[in-house]
């Protein structure tokens, strides 16, 4: 009997939600640990601190899911047969419709069109928003949903309009007034590249895994040699369209790569037996998901207050523990939970052996002790979300996460686009200045925001209004 996950669509919503967060609470009097570890509470960008925080695994998590949807959205179509050339351009037009998405996301921000964010600004964001359903949802005007090209021919059109409208605006929010291709939310384009670039190593390596892997060296190989003269130098400063590409961008193909792996593994167990969950392996499940958020917590805070020692002896004895647990487990989820357990502790001891290299740990700029630890820490994610969603099935509870991974990129923008123009339009915004009087005030505004962002995803998800990028 085939089975629903429910984890990978909460690790991305975990992602989003934490996305949202981050970047609307005002940090003034939050504690570091409440930043991106170079990126301090009331300080300029240093890249002498290492460590990471909660942060800091955002983006790597967003990541990580996208290469784990890699199974569903390319390997089932593998699986009926689809010619891989056709999937590939699939996937190019996929990444240039990303691409004008950080564009125009970038240009319709209502502070960006007018430095004053009046009326005028956030109306227009406002309509943009509601342009982007028709850019990006294939279904939204039943008319069209059984014709193929008259879909097509209403997302052009609505392409265009978008092009048109961010052509045709003067911006005083920016430092030109003028519409700029390299204007762009930076997020977006290493999706974009990631989109392609990925998918493009994941279709010629269906079924061979371990081919894919061994594309990562040779990613290395040109980080690590590009920074000398010679042949190789020329690939990674090849850049022929600077504001869509840059082979710097793909260094993110060492997070995305495993969570292919990660997808693989929870698309054979979606399609393995379904059983009875006893009373026993209730025990297990409890024990192995609590030992997974214990080992993505411990790392953080650890790595953070840099007691590395600690830290590398803590995770043992919890990956120890967890090994324990798994082994007697015969059952098609501790089978699945075995592959995870086993790549994410290969991946977090592996990160944590190159913590040293490079200074240490840290995102900005990103050290490939970062890429390990974060893409281990993120299939011990996937793992405790498939305990609580797919093995308790503890759905309420999770189902504002589900929903907004399922709808992320509506998400992404809600708060941009719509949130802050409605809250301005209604003068809420001109009492603002209370988030500035304290600590719970300052984390009280990044809730708030965050909560009526997601309230907006999941209402467009519920509806099954969803926007495919």
């Amino acid at each position: 009997m085939k089975k629903r996950a429910l984890a990978l669509d909460a690790l991305r919503g975990f992602a989003i939600i934490a996305m949202i967060l981050s970047g609307q609470m005002n940090l003034t009097h939050l504690p570091a640990w409440m930043a991106h570890a170079q990126v301090p509470p009331n300080a300029s960008f240093d890249p002498s601190i290492y460590g990471i925080t909660w942060v800091d695994l955002v983006f790597p998590f967003f990541l990580f899911a996208m290469g784990a949807a890699f199974p569903f959205s390319l390997g089932s179509k593998l699986d009926k047969g689809e010619n891989k050339y056709r999937l590939c351009w699939d996937s190019f037009v996929r990444a240039l419709q990303l691409v004008f998405f950080a564009i125009f996301f970038q240009h319709m921000k209502p502070f960006v069109i007018s430095s004053s964010m009046d009326l005028t600004s956030c109306l227009i964001s406002i309509s943009a928003f509601g342009l982007m359903f028709l850019m990006f949802v294939n279904d939204i005007l039943p008319f069209f949903r059984d014709f193929k090209y008259g879909t097509w021919e209403v997302k052009g059109i609505a392409f265009i309009i978008g092009f048109i409208l961010m052509y045709n605006l003067e911006y005083t929010g920016k430092k030109t007034t003028e519409f700029d291709v390299n204007f762009s939310d930076i997020i977006i384009i290493v999706l974009a590249n990631m989109a392609f670039f990925a998918s493009i190593i994941y279709i010629f390596t269906y079924k061979k895994p371990y081919y894919r892997l061994l594309v990562l060296p040779f990613v290395m190989a040109i980080f690590l040699a590009g920074a000398n003269e010679g042949w190789v130098k020329l690939v990674y400063d090849f850049t022929p369209i600077p504001w869509a590409y840059s082979f710097y961008y793909l260094k993110y193909l060492f997070i995305v790569i495993p969570g292919s792996l990660a997808g693989e593994y929870l698309y054979e167990w979606i399609n393995s037996d379904t059983e009875k969950v006893s009373e026993n392996k209730k025990t297990n499940g409890y024990l192995i998901g609590l030992s997974s958020l214990a080992l993505i917590v411990t790392n953080v805070i650890f790595l953070f207050t840099r007691q590395l020692e600690l830290n590398v002896l803590v995770t043992i004895i919890l990956l120890v523990g967890s090994y324990f647990i798994l082994k007697p487990d015969q059952s098609s989820f501790g089978i699945f939970w075995k592959k995870l357990f086993t790549i994410a502790a290969y991946c977090l001891l592996l990160g944590l052996v190159l913590e040293a290299y490079e200074g240490g740990i840290r995102k900005d700029g990103s050290t490939y002790s970062y890429y390990f630890v974060t893409s281990g820490l993120a299939f011990f994610g996937i793992l405790f979300l498939s305990v609580i969603c797919d093995y308790f099935k503890w759905i309420k509870s999770t189902k504002f996460l589900v929903l907004s991974g399922q709808n992320s990129m509506i998400a992404y923008v809600a708060t941009a686009l719509v949130v802050m123009p409605v809250l301005t339009i209604v003068s809420v915004t001109n009492y603002f200045d209370v988030f500035n009087q304290g600590l719970f005030m300052g984390f009280l505004k990044g809730l708030m925001l965050t909560t009526l962002a997601i309230l907006i995803t999941m209402y467009f998800s519920k509806i099954k209004w969803f926007w495919r990028t």
